[in-house]
């Protein structure tokens, strides 16, 4: 381990002094704290354990720090048995180890011994090696997911990574990059990622730049490592063997998606101020550096940031994201539905609109738009034409109308062409719902005619999906039924994917995005709610393409395919609420070939998938995989929720 010695970095120090001047963050006013409460009352249960650094006191370069634990009622926490301070790392300043190198943190002890003194008060005393009272050091402290010693009270995991000055005071310099937020944006908080911790700080703390150097493992360093993680140029993992392909088709390489301006980081712009090699291999996997091998050869980070300023290294990773979304907002969909007299047909008037809402004649866009993509079904709650029944069409492909439709006013026009049998299946049957996705044609961020022969749809690099619109009509002098969206919507989804994440973009679908254009719903405060409703238009209750072989209904579909990446492990990263009288309206739901199940049923087993939660639910009057009529038929005589009562913060919760 690096033994740092005071009078080897004195001429070092003072060659950082620009980054030793960074504003401090966090950390103690070196007061004693609270000092806990012998007096009062202990916590005798702890949903929520919090831990604060009180105290630092240093003795001949020996820390002791005082650690203060309390519960969700801010009473004490007395009886932690599981707890440790993690590491000890200290910050060796920008160009310290190296000219053009980052900041790096430095590890310099840790500590599981500690004495309870029985008034939430924990002190733990720690050898540190190469202790340096001129840097910044961080402590990490852990609460494992545990009991408290009575082996009866549950405790949850908890970290938290405080800074200080060398003297136990609130630092002068850190570095903090990227947030725990940021992660939680689509990482359970509270959740494990990938070993049992949850939090940034903690993760830095130990995938030090040093660790990195002396296992001979670039990729295990945190500022590598975690773009590693999120884009599948190579593969990652202790045996290089895990591939990040899921992560990658979220992240879209939208550095934002992480990197996020916040007066909270002080450092939030060191991934474009400060470029290094360690960092930029971790994406730019056919560059050896020491070689010349894609890159001017060069044996360290001394003259990376000559060309690579902090301006155009922004401007090279967010250029192509800030130029989708330039492309995205210019252009929006009004789509309007009538029905017909007979209730066979509905007529669809796509207008195209500006960025303002002012009317555009298709017209003159027509040669960019790489496809219009309508389609129509029946019945949002309980949708009843079924994937192959639906009526839908490529209204325009690669500028050209397809004969069915026309352009009218300057407005794109199509009537369905299948008999939609409005009204033939109770009330929600007498609507009908139409989605239309369009995609235009784009090259260097900008809209481009569709003429050449590249711009076929099968280059997605080649268009641009934009935003969507849902629009219903029902029979004459009936008000059009309406999907539940108080359950999830879409800035749940847009939390991890963006707005403008490109939904099914591929050779098949026009790849659209989600906006306020989609939303027919409006909050408390009257702001548009913008449901996955529009979704049901291809998942519905017979599935998709593949029948029930993939659960291609929605109610199961986005829980197959969040579980099966393991992303999603908390409800509420996607539902705002759950919504349990939807079930009234729903019939049975395609849950394997050919075989179909109740819908509560249906939509539990899509997650819960053991036999015994199976059996339970058909001895409460479920239909597992049944026929479709039997299932249909049963229906609305599940009896789950004479039991269950789930809600956001526990979906196991029952009725007492």
């Amino acid at each position: 381990m690096m033994n740092v010695q005071n009078n080897k970095f004195k001429l070092l120090l003072a060659a950082g002094a620009v980054s030793m001047a960074l504003t401090g963050c966090g950390g103690s006013d070196g007061s004693d704290g609270n000092p806990g409460n012998p007096g009062g009352p202990a916590a005798d249960a702890i949903e929520v354990l919090h831990l604060d650094v009180t105290k630092v006191e240093y003795d001949n370069g020996t820390p002791t720090i005082t650690v203060f634990a309390t519960n969700e009622e801010d009473l004490p926490v007395i009886g932690l048995k599981d707890l440790e301070v993690k590491k000890v790392v200290q910050l060796l300043p920008q160009g310290a180890t190296g000219a053009g190198n980052a900041a790096e943190w430095q590890y310099i002890g840790s500590q599981k011994a500690f004495t309870d003194h029985k008034n939430g008060n924990y002190t733990f005393t720690i050898e540190v090696e190469g202790y340096n009272p001129e840097l910044t050091q961080r402590y990490n402290i852990v609460a494992k997911a545990s009991t408290l010693l009575d082996g009866v009270t549950l405790v949850p995991q908890t970290e938290i990574a405080e800074d200080f000055s060398g003297e136990g005071y609130e630092p002068l310099y850190t570095k903090n990059v990227v947030s725990t937020a940021s992660c939680n944006s689509c990482h359970a908080e509270g959740q494990k990622i990938y070993h049992s911790y949850t939090s940034v700080e903690t993760c830095v703390s130990c995938h030090t730049q040093e660790m990195a150097d002396e296992k001979g493992k670039p990729q295990v360093a945190f500022n590598h490592l975690i773009h590693n993680v999120h884009n599948d140029a190579k593969m990652y993992g202790r045996n290089m063997d895990k591939s990040a392909e899921t992560a990658h088709h979220i992240v879209q390489d939208n550095c934002q998606a992480c990197h996020v301006q916040s007066d909270e980081l002080t450092e939030w712009g060191n991934w474009s101020r400060i470029p290094t090699m360690e960092t930029c291999t971790s994406c730019h996997v056919n560059i050896d550096f020491e070689a010349g091998k894609g890159h001017s050869q060069q044996n360290d980070n001394s003259n990376c940031v000559a060309c690579h300023n902090a301006s155009w290294t922004a401007e090279l990773h967010t250029q192509a994201g800030n130029d989708k979304k330039a492309l995205i907002d210019q252009y929006g969909l009004n789509v309007e539905s009538t029905i017909n007299t007979e209730g066979t047909a509905a007529t669809i008037s796509v207008q195209v609109v500006d960025a303002s809402g002012a009317a555009v004649d298709i017209n003159t866009i027509l040669p960019m738009v790489q496809r219009v993509e309508i389609v129509t079904n029946v019945g949002p709650n309980n949708v009843t034409l079924g994937y192959s029944g639906k009526d839908s069409i490529n209204a325009v492909k690669n500028g050209v109308v397809d004969a069915k439709a026309l352009v009218e006013d300057g407005k794109l026009v199509y009537t369905t062409s299948k008999d939609l049998k409005l009204g033939a299946n109770g009330i929600d049957s007498e609507t009908a719902f139409t989605f239309v996705g369009w995609a235009m044609c784009s090259d260097k961020g900008e809209f481009v005619n569709c003429d050449d022969p590249a711009f076929d749809g099968s280059d997605t690099d080649k268009y641009t999906g934009m935003k969507a619109d849902l629009a219903f009509a029902a029979l004459a002098d009936k008000a059009p039924s309406m999907r539940h969206v108080d359950s999830v919507n879409f800035t749940a989804c847009a939390s991890c994917h963006t707005k403008e994440f490109e939904v099914h973009k591929g050779s098949h679908h026009a790849g659209f995005v989600m906006s306020e254009q989609l939303s027919h719903t409006k909050d408390a405060n009257d702001m548009p709610i913008i449901g996955v409703d529009a979704c049901v238009a291809c998942h519905t209750p017979d599935g998709t393409y593949a029948g029930g072989a993939n659960k291609g209904a929605l109610e199961m579909k986005l829980h197959v395919v969040h579980g099966e990446q393991g992303i999603i492990k908390d409800c509420a990263q996607c539902h705002n609420d759950f919504n349990l009288d939807a079930f009234k309206a729903k019939g049975a739901l395609a849950t394997a070939a050919g075989q179909y199940s109740t819908p509560i049923a249906a939509t539990c087993t899509s997650c819960h998938t053991s036999d015994s939660v199976k059996a339970h639910a058909e001895s409460q009057g479920a239909i597992i995989n049944g026929a479709k009529d039997v299932a249909n038929d049963a229906a609305q005589l599940e009896t789950c929720f004479f039991c269950h009562a789930p809600v956001i913060e526990d979906h196991t919760a029952v009725k007492m």
